[in-house]
């Protein structure tokens, strides 16, 4: 199989990457033996899923990962760790020095931290994501975690065009925006934040317009990417929708 990720491993990335997905892999494996024999008799996969905010890649991605006992990062965890860390401390979402300096230590056992999941922390990921150097110091992080056995799935906006752009599966999800600002919102009144729909809305364009238009790795579909279009899809037909894709690609081989 031809190699889905170029990868140069600095000294002290490796380690961080086994040690942060070793409960990954567990979650993973949270089916059971069924899962685990899947797994092994199935040639190896890197799946990436790309896609605007709050279009429902997080969760594809998790059940994906589920479903065929592969290991998920899901990436925008990793910018939203940086951005707190830069807030935490005090320091401007814009500096690029202290940025990249706190991209490059990272400690993975904060990637479970609830906050990372708050309003506040994705907008201000999503300025620290269009820093170009941040970008770069994560590149490698994310290709180990793609390369390393037994197959995994990514998602975030970047994944099949930069991180790993010879994955062998590209999926692009895509849902109307209205539909976007409706899901974050119920998300956030779910975890007891306050939600108004209109700001909600207001912020997806917002950040659609700076994914899309940031000059290091832009939002956007690969050429050879499978569009999923789940505006009108709730979760298990959309995991449906997803499987199918995969199904079909390893049917072509």
């Amino acid at each position: 199989m031809r190699p889905s990720c170029g990868i140069l491993v600095p000294g002290g990335w490796r380690a961080t990457v086994l040690w942060a997905i070793s409960p990954v892999v567990a979650q993973s494996f949270g089916g059971g033996l069924d899962h685990h024999r899947r797994s092994v008799h199935m040639a190896r996969m890197i799946i990436a899923i790309d896609g605007p905010a709050a279009s429902g890649k997080g969760t594809l991605g998790k059940r994906l990962a589920h479903h065929y006992g592969y290991r998920h990062l899901d990436t925008g965890v990793i910018y939203r760790a940086v951005a707190k860390a830069l807030l935490d401390r005090g320091f401007d979402l814009t500096d690029e020095a202290r940025a990249v300096a706190i991209a490059m230590e990272l400690d993975p056992e904060n990637f479970g931290h609830p906050e990372l999941k708050s309003q506040r922390i994705g907008d201000a990921a999503s300025v620290v994501s269009a820093i170009p150097r941040v970008r770069e110091a994560l590149v490698n992080f994310q290709r180990q975690f793609a390369a390393d056995p037994p197959g995994a799935v990514l998602d975030g906006r970047d994944i099949g065009t930069v991180i790993c752009p010879n994955a062998d599966v590209k999926i692009f999800v895509v849902a109307d925006p209205q539909v976007r600002a409706h899901r974050r919102t119920l998300e956030a009144l779910a975890r007891g934040e306050a939600a108004d729909e209109a700001m909600v809305l207001a912020d997806i364009l917002k950040r659609d317009e700076r994914d899309k238009n940031r000059a290091a790795a832009p939002l956007k579909a690969a050429e050879d990417a499978h569009i999923l279009d789940n505006s009108n899809l709730d979760v298990e037909a959309s995991v449906s929708a997803a499987i199918a894709i995969v199904e079909a690609v390893r049917a072509a081989r």
